[in-house]
């Protein structure tokens, strides 16, 4: 196959930018004018002036629990509590008696007037329902009396916050480890419900010109769920799968290092979490704030373990004193982790303190970000970290520093919108306000790079992927024109045309009008 007539982004210096390109299989043989003529009978694509630029990959999605998401009570963007309960209301009738009601996406500190969640307003619409909503950062759980008397008073668990009113009661609201331990106790989704979700998200995703995803819901078993996807035929992307850090002898004893698997899915790394996040007031800050989950001391012990298991880690960390103590513990580790060849991560670096920032270049740590993240959050940040925004999602900074950066969505947190989020890199603002910290933007090669080439070096897969070049995979998108012809502001106005993966269009083969 030859596709040709439009202009073709490698995200390569060497050759940034070619006429047409030639595919042989599942592999990229040549730009045209070189290869061709190794092709027999080729067919031929007409671009009619469109850009092709390599597979999107997200570096940072739960991608089985987005699936789920889009079937549930959806509460993103209520500017308050009536108007997140009048969704509830309308959702509650439409549940199966004896079947749970789950939604996601509610943040309190959107509401005006400000107040908190409480389980006695859930009553007030789900009744006998039992209910449990997770936050917009999914590290809070909203519960009606119902949905709590399912644990009959065991809610505290180490690592978690159980909100409690004036007389020592739960108000309904778990964060933390107590709301996780919750959910997966009385509210986890069963592994059928996971697959028939995740496959008709592939396909959403392929739409969105996704060919990769780092995925986080290892937790929930999301390996299991990819290999049900691939047998049956209906998994179009790569997958860079995370485990828990708790899982680490285990893996060790299953001798299953980093790499296992096959060309569509791979065991990827350990995710751990130093703290909480912005949203519910829990990222573990130098003033004092915030909530440990991991201690340095135990992060260390953690990287550790991965060494001898042959898996590296990535760890969560949002406030500026987590973030210090993530890089704290990889220092005191390089010597064992860096001869290993690992790839360690840390995820979000949401707010660092300045001393911190060229940290992650000088020990060879990659910072996994979410470019939307920063619009997103701003009026929260201002609110919560006014004195520190200057150091929160530093884009800019981190990548003149020298470190890896590598962009993802974080869905269901954000959109899983790889062309969004690039924007949001570029733009920092998804309204009509102007740019939020704008010293922070990236140009447009960078946001790309961030989301192409980086990513497949985190996977190992440098050689094979995030580049149009001969001998690579010929995973691609193909975009309705040019973004480096376009203005900054006219960039979200780029659709995505058709999808490749390995030489097969996943998503509007041609021709097109």
């Amino acid at each position: 196959m030859i596709l040709e007539n439009g202009v073709v982004r490698t995200m390569d210096s060497s050759l940034p930018i070619a006429r047409a390109l030639a595919i042989a299989g599942e592999r990229i043989a040549g730009a045209v004018g070189t290869h061709e003529t190794a092709l027999a009978t080729p067919e031929r694509v007409d671009l009619g002036g469109r850009c092709v630029l390599p597979g999107f990959n997200d570096s940072h999605v739960h991608f089985p629990t987005w699936a789920l998401a889009q079937g549930q009570v959806r509460l993103e963007g209520a500017a308050s509590l009536d108007e997140t309960l009048e969704r509830v209301a309308a959702a509650t009738g439409e549940v199966q008696p004896g079947r749970w009601l789950r939604g996601t996406g509610w943040r309190s500190g959107d509401w005006t007037p400000a107040v908190e969640p409480t389980k006695e307003a859930l009553d007030r619409v789900t009744g006998d329902t039992p209910t449990a909503l997770i936050a917009r950062d999914y590290h809070s759980l909203w519960l009606n009396s119902a949905a709590l008397a399912q644990a009959d008073g065991h809610l505290e668990v180490a690592g978690g916050v159980v909100e409690r009113d004036e007389r020592g009661q739960p108000t309904g609201v778990l964060r933390e480890e107590s709301a996780w331990h919750f959910r997966d106790t009385y509210v986890r989704p069963t592994e059928d419900e996971l697959v028939e979700a995740s496959r008709a998200g592939v396909r959403v995703a392929a739409a969105r010109g996704v060919t990769a995803v780092h995925d986080k819901d290892g937790w929930l078993g999301a390996l299991g769920v990819w290999q049900r996807l691939r047998v049956d035929g209906s998994l179009t992307l790569r997958v860079w799968q995370s485990l828990p850090a708790e899982q680490v002898d285990e893996l060790a004893s299953l001798h299953i290092r980093s790499g296992f698997g096959d060309d569509l899915v791979r065991v990827g790394y350990l995710k751990a979490f130093m703290d909480g996040t912005l949203g519910s007031r829990t990222a573990r800050m130098l003033d004092g704030s915030g909530v440990q989950i991991t201690s340095r001391e135990d992060l260390a012990d953690v990287i550790r373990r991965g060494v001898r298991a042959g898996l590296p880690v990535a760890v969560h960390a949002i406030g500026d004193l987590a973030n210090r103590e993530a890089l704290d513990a990889f220092e005191e580790t390089r010597g064992e982790w860096q001869p290993a060849g690992l790839r360690p991560r840390v995820e979000h670096a949401q707010c660092l303190a300045p001393a911190d920032v060229p940290r992650f270049a000088a020990l060879g740590i990659a910072v996994s970000v979410q470019f939307s993240h920063a619009p997103s959050d701003r009026d929260l940040a201002d609110r919560f970290w006014s004195e520190k925004t200057r150091g929160a999602y530093a884009y800019r900074s981190i990548w003149d520093s020298g470190a890896l950066v590598a962009n993802g969505s974080d869905a269901p947190i954000e959109e899983l919108d790889p062309w969004g989020g690039i924007c949001a890199g570029v733009l920092r603002t998804i309204d009509a306000r102007p740019a939020w910290h704008p010293e922070q933007r990236l140009e447009l090669e960078e946001a790309l790079r961030a989301t192409t080439v980086n990513p497949a070096w985190l996977a190992r897969d440098e050689h094979r992927r995030g580049r149009l070049l001969p001998g690579y995979l010929a995973d691609l998108v193909v975009l309705d024109r040019d973004p480096f012809e376009l203005e900054p502001e006219k960039l979200p106005e780029v659709r995505v045309v058709a999808t490749m993966l390995g030489g097969r269009w996943v998503h509007n083969p041609p021709p097109w009008e």
